[in-house]
């Protein structure tokens, strides 16, 4: 059971949800690949001899804790669109860093991302492959459960 809008009766929590979410995407990696040439520098240029696992950590990091403060990434807050846990309440911590890991094992295994994709455009709340594991879902801000 859970408590998130029902998609026949409150569509307005999902209409349009999956291009913000691509919209907040490329926000994110933008923002990610920017704070990564900023370590690198910070470095004195050594981070650049480490880039995959900088941009992995970093990446890791900043979206574990954009959700576990608010239950969007700074990009899902541009675009209009949170994550919300099975009972309708904001992603804890430990919420916010299983969903990250969800997002990274799908993205490190290009079949499962073209899955999750097909999934949140068509599926009836929007769902990715993560979100239908873990219970969550992306909402429209606007519309959002206040609970």
């Amino acid at each position: 059971m859970t408590n998130l809008p029902d998609p026949d009766f409150q569509p307005q929590f999902y209409d349009g949800v999956p291009g913000k979410r691509l919209l907040a995407w490329i926000i994110d990696t933008i923002l990610i690949l920017l704070f990564c040439v900023i370590t690198v520098i910070l470095t004195a240029f050594v981070g650049a001899f480490v880039w995959p696992i900088l941009v992995v950590s970093i990446s890791f990091v900043y979206r574990t804790l954009t959700l576990a403060s608010g239950s969007a990434t700074w990009g899902m807050r541009f675009a209009g669109v949170e994550i919300r846990a099975a009972d309708g309440a904001e992603l804890d911590l430990l919420q916010a860093a299983l969903h990250t890991l969800g997002y990274m094992i799908s993205m490190a295994l290009p079949i499962v991302q073209i899955v999750s994709i097909i999934l949140m455009l068509t599926g009836a709340r929007k769902q990715g492959l993560t979100d239908l594991v873990l219970g969550t879902v992306a909402l429209n801000r606007r519309a959002v459960l206040h609970v």
